[in-house]
């Protein structure tokens, strides 16, 4: 060889020099008998040689991008499984390994824990249990609060009230009727457990009173006319007899020539009003 074919050599001469003409392959034993045979039917592809694969640049093989990242991927999973695992088995280990008295002081500290988290608890539904009671009481105070207001209403004459009583009717054609006999019949009714009185569309109060106007009545300074009628709610069975009594307003009136009608009823319906009056210098003594 002369000096001008050995400058020839290059480095990718020299290399498929090297290489052999054919890279044997791994023979694959077929898995039965039926593979074999077809294996055999089909023409085998030519095998490709050292240089031919190195020219194509499919030997040595190249690793995606993909595989290295899925290669990472698996390797942290691993190295993260294998770090828990020996994470529980030092716990275990430590707790084996622990002396006697360490052991004692730590059911100790768990049962001291959990007798605070338990008084705790006991804590908080007393709380609860106060708070459902102070609500309980809040709202029966107001349904009393409402109730009494309701009551003082009735006797006040600021609100309408119904119930059981009588209706009584005093035709007076003479002009005879005057207001004391009008008043007498007010207080019969009162004594007897009258709890609401209306005369004429007039609500009778506890400071009501009666005057004299010519040939008529005055209830509260509202004038009224015959027929008087009376609407008074409170128990018939007594208010009745209250009225009838021997020498009672009944017998007075119809001495008077006037004509007296005493009717029970199981409702009556006192729907007259009164304004509710500030007191001007009474106060609660609350304050």
């Amino acid at each position: 060889m002369s000096d001008q074919d050995e400058n020839d050599e290059t480095p990718e001469y020299r290399l498929r020099k090297e290489l052999p003409d054919e890279v044997p392959a791994a023979a694959a034993a077929p898995a039965d008998d039926a593979a074999a045979d077809d294996t055999a039917a089909e023409p085998a592809e030519p095998a490709l040689t050292g240089r031919q694969r190195l020219v194509q640049g499919i030997w040595p093989p190249r690793v995606t991008r993909a595989q290295l990242i899925v290669a990472v991927l698996l390797f942290g999973l691993g190295f993260g499984l294998a770090v828990q695992v020996a994470s529980n088995s030092d716990s275990g280990n430590a707790l084996r390994g622990a002396r006697q008295e360490d052991l004692v002081r730590i059911l100790d500290e768990l049962g001291d824990r959990s007798q605070r988290l338990e008084d705790e608890k006991q804590g908080l539904d007393k709380q609860r249990q106060e708070l459902e009671n102070s609500s309980d009481q809040a709202e029966e105070a107001r349904k009393q609060t409402v109730e009494k207001e309701r009551q003082l209403g009735i006797l006040a004459g600021t609100v309408a009230a119904q119930g059981p009583g009588i209706t009584m009717t005093i035709e007076d054609t003479k002009g005879t009727v005057e207001a004391d006999m009008l008043l007498d019949a007010i207080q019969e009714l009162r004594a007897a457990g009258a709890e609401a009185i209306q005369v004429n569309g007039v609500r009778v109060v506890a400071g009501t009173f009666l005057t004299e106007s010519g040939k008529g009545v005055r209830v509260d300074g509202n004038k009224i006319d015959t027929p008087f009628r009376f609407k008074v709610i409170g128990n018939p069975q007594d208010l009745e007899p209250a009225l009838n009594i021997p020498g009672g307003v009944v017998q007075t009136l119809e001495k008077e020539q006037a004509t007296v009608t005493v009717e029970r009823s199981d409702k009556i319906v006192v729907d007259a009003l009164r304004a509710a009056k500030r007191p001007d210098y009474a106060r609660s003594s609350d304050r």
